[in-house]
């Protein structure tokens, strides 16, 4: 488990490192589909259009974007399942 600066814990690890856009995001969107409202999910991506994607699409929904962070290559995203 990775801690990022507010140690915030999450329910599910998504690892998205290898995949090229969209995937991350998909990835994403399939996990928090899967999640009750209130859980947390860990999308981990090295693809840099994941960067400008998945804050871009969690504006537009429910979700909560809980903390973003660059660690080396890759980018962590903290995202709270919202009530749909």
């Amino acid at each position: 488990m990775v801690m990022l600066q507010t140690e915030l814990e999450y329910d599910l690890l998504v690892d998205a490192r290898e995949d090229r856009c969209p995937m991350p995001l998909l990835k994403a969107k399939l996990a928090l589909a899967k999640c009750q409202p209130g859980q947390i999910i860990c999308l981990m991506a090295t693809d840099e259009g994941s960067l400008q994607d998945v804050p871009r699409y969690l504006d537009m929904v429910s979700h909560r974007l809980l903390e973003q962070a660059m660690v080396e290559d890759c980018c962590y995203f903290l995202i709270e399942k919202g009530v749909a």
